[in-house]
């Protein structure tokens, strides 16, 4: 049976109903992962969780190991990962508290970042139009508007490279391209995922405007603190509801396929090392 995957902060395995926790480390041919994994069974699925961060927030988005943290998630069996980040808004209508399930994406990173597992021995070129599996979409949007939360079905995500949150000059610019929410990790996230055939979505949470908005200054810390506590407690009742809500026979072909087409070396003239370390990725299609 595939597991589901659930990628954000500390905390987010304390679901109501979630039974035999245990904790493992993954080894990958990339470096560890950003911290040992939570498993656990709820409502009959097994469960994977990890902090992105680490387990006490301390790894910056741009040092993420991205790609160890996706291989671990497909080597532990993970068929579809939903990824809870905190964002800001860029519009005045997504306001504090609501959710948004992006469907797209801008990357504004330094490419400093490793975002493809297939750098050396092999090349992929993999489809990525719509990088957000639909149907894992759609079924975390039924959840959250079951439960009576503010969910906007759709927007754009900016993922900025921080630490540091945008200039006016950069969030006015933003705002102009027609972008509607802003982070700093999910992108890189999207990408590995789709090349390891894994379905991925993103359940965006509003701590705050971005510094765009005329009450920006107004903004406290503790302000934001309290509004991530609050969304990290509704996320938790959405994934509930949501586990709930998936059967383990539902597949996307757009992501569990993504590769099919995707590889452009010769299978005769991919590395030994290539072939051994992305074996549970392109075995499939690599003898």
């Amino acid at each position: 049976m595939s597991k589901i995957g659930i990628i954000g902060g500390s905390g987010l395995y304390n679901i109501d109903g979630i039974e035999s926790l245990k904790e493992v480390s993954v080894s990958t041919p990339f470096g560890w992962p950003s911290s040992s994994f939570i498993l656990g069974t709820l409502q009959g699925r097994e469960v994977v969780f990890l902090p992105r961060h680490g387990k006490k927030h301390t790894i910056p988005p741009g040092r993420i190991n991205y790609r160890a943290n996706i291989f671990a998630m497909k080597k532990l069996g993970v068929s579809k990962i939903i990824s809870v980040s905190a964002c800001g808004s860029l519009r005045e209508e997504l306001k504090p508290l609501d959710f948004v399930i992006a469907d797209q994406f801008v990357d504004r990173t330094n490419y400093a970042r490793e975002m493809s597992f297939f750098t050396e021995g092999i090349v992929a070129h993999i489809e990525f139009s719509h990088p957000v599996c639909s149907f894992l979409s759609s079924k975390i949007y039924d959840a959250g508007n079951s439960l009576g939360f503010a969910m906007h079905p759709k927007g754009i995500y900016l993922n900025m490279e921080g630490p540091a949150f945008s200039t006016l000059a950069e969030s006015n610019l933003y705002r102009s391209w027609g972008m509607d929410i802003i982070g700093m990790t999910n992108f890189a996230e999207a990408k590995l995922a789709r090349e390891a055939e894994i379905c991925y979505a993103t359940l965006a949470s509003i701590t705050d405007y971005d510094c765009w908005h005329p009450e920006h200054d107004s903004v406290t810390v503790d302000l934001i603190i309290r509004n991530l506590n609050k969304n990290t407690e509704n996320a938790k009742k959405i994934l509930a509801k949501l586990i709930n809500n998936i059967h383990n026979q539902e597949e996307c072909p757009q992501c569990s396929s993504a590769l099919r087409f995707a590889i452009v070396t010769d299978k005769n003239n991919i590395s030994k090392k290539a072939k051994k370390d992305l074996n549970i990725i392109i075995g499939k299609y690599v003898r």
